[in-house]
């Protein structure tokens, strides 16, 4: 009785991990996602709202808030169709696209579960033009989609002990759990899981790459950018203890990945 209940159990769990597995668009990857997305997406709204309420929101009639929405929601529309073409689009079926400009000298910019996006003021002397704005919201956008947060929340929740879920995680320790959700998604301080970070970063850079070109952005401005990136700073830590590929291993892999990424270019009429 007791080994038909174990092989029960062990079936059910072979069934639950993988429906929890996925297939990353564009790379292929599988990552396995143990956090519901919906759960996510609503955490989500709460922590999206709550950052525009304590931050300087740029008016609608300011130009550099109208060059981000102009560029993200196009971009939005090339990932969308990607995604449908490739019967991925439930990756962002209820997503609710919005774009957002805060006056703040840091150098940043995120997109939350559910096209949740906010770019600094601080990164647009370095993107410099709409080419180079393309480069950094096509890489949020693409972690968004790619559910690289889920990812990280998802091993750090596995952590915290059995039976651990975000549910219950928001119920019994709410800090622990917007702390979590900030630090996966890029908007806490910590460096986190610092090999998926890195893996995260490099699939963002590519699936980057194709939304922004079809969207109608040069994808080959891309090195340029994280060229410019690498000179804005101080000393960088070596790779092995940063979230982000040194640059010498992400100007390697942008270029790899330039031909396939040049496919889908078509410039702006």
């Amino acid at each position: 009785m007791m080994r038909s209940i174990l092989r029960g159990a062990f079936v059910l769990l072979a069934l639950v991990l993988f429906d929890a597995c996925a297939k990353v668009p564009i790379t292929g990857r599988r990552q396995m996602n143990l956090v519901n997305e919906g759960t996510v997406m609503a955490l989500a709204q709460t922590q999206y709202q709550e950052f525009l309420q304590q931050h300087t929101v740029l008016p609608a009639s300011d130009a550099r808030t109208k060059m981000v929405r102009t560029i993200g929601q196009r971009i939005a529309q090339a990932a969308t169709t990607y995604l449908n073409d490739h019967r991925a689009g439930d990756r962002v079926a209820n997503f609710e696209w919005e774009f957002n400009t805060v006056d703040d000298a840091t150098v940043n910019a995120w997109c939350m579960p559910g096209g949740k996006v906010v770019v600094y003021t601080g990164i647009l002397p370095v993107t410099q033009d709409e080419a180079g704005l393309a480069v950094v919201m096509g890489h949020e956008i693409a972690h968004a989609i790619a559910r690289h947060g889920n990812e990280r929340m998802s091993q750090a929740i596995a952590l915290q002990g059995a039976g651990m879920t975000l549910e219950v995680l928001t119920g019994e320790k709410p800090s622990v759990a917007r702390d979590l959700f900030l630090q996966s998604f890029g908007i806490g301080g910590a460096l986190g899981m610092l090999a998926y970070s890195r893996k995260h970063e490099t699939e963002g850079d590519k699936m980057g790459l194709v939304f922004m070109a079809m969207a109608g952005y040069d994808p080959r401005e891309a090195p340029k950018f994280w060229e410019r990136m690498s000179q804005g700073g101080g000393q960088a830590p070596p790779e092995l203890l940063s979230t982000h590929p040194s640059d010498e291993t992400r100007m390697r892999d942008l270029e790899a990945f330039m031909p396939e990424a040049l496919k889908y270019y078509k410039p702006q009429g």
